[in-house]
């Protein structure tokens, strides 16, 4: 059977984005410039060898455990999970050939015909809850993994139906000082994890937990 995972990055004071992030926010002065914050969050991301290769960003970058491990977690990967919110940021931020490649179920209230891209990639918009998106998600996956991508609601959703099998957080030394935290509005948890594996990176510290 599939497994469900978690894989996202955090801020040291846990938070996965900033406070007003949205694109019309961008700039305003009032949300301290989100856009260098979630830049400086993800920055081990963006030299990696099969990131690059993955969004077709050019030849060349890192290589190394930190490249091998999101190579794994991203070959592994058979349907995606998101919110709304996450989607309506990366529908305007993604390329035409959105950097998925399988199918991912969008949590909305809004009502929409299936959105197919270029490269395997197909937006199902789900209005029947989490519980009805995970079904469809393991059977689209069938024996790969379903990444629950975010944003952080989605996945205390998850946290609290104790349905989720790992986490993996990519730990960044930034401070936010405010925004989304990852772990509030949890109801009582349904699993318990156990640390399985830490990597060392040079801007981030990689860490992943399996459920016991």
């Amino acid at each position: 059977m599939s497994k469900v995972f978690v894989n996202i990055g955090l801020s040291l004071d846990g938070y996965m984005v900033p406070e007003g992030m949205t694109i019309e926010n961008w700039d305003k002065p009032e949300y301290k410039n989100w856009g260098a914050k979630w830049g400086a969050l993800m920055g081990w991301i963006f030299n990696l060898q099969y990131f690059r290769e993955n969004l077709k960003l050019g030849q060349g970058g890192e290589t190394g455990p930190v490249n091998d491990m999101l190579r794994n977690t991203t070959e592994r990967i058979g349907a995606n999970i998101m919110g709304k919110g996450m989607f309506d940021l990366g529908e305007r931020m993604w390329p035409e050939d959105a950097p998925f490649h399988n199918p991912v179920y969008v949590l909305t209230h809004e009502k929409r015909e299936p959105w197919v891209r270029p490269g395997g990639t197909t937006f199902y918009f789900i209005n029947e809850g989490p519980k009805r998106a995970i079904e469809l998600a393991r059977e689209s996956a069938g024996s790969r993994d379903i990444r629950i991508a975010g944003g952080a609601n989605v996945i205390q959703q998850y946290l609290s139906m104790g349905v989720i099998d790992e986490l993996e957080i990519a730990l960044a030394p930034v401070l936010f000082g405010g925004g989304t935290r990852l772990f509030e509005n949890l109801r009582e948890p349904g699993s318990q994890f156990r640390i399985d594996k830490v990597f060392d990176g040079p801007a981030a510290t990689h860490l992943r937990y399996v459920r016991k």
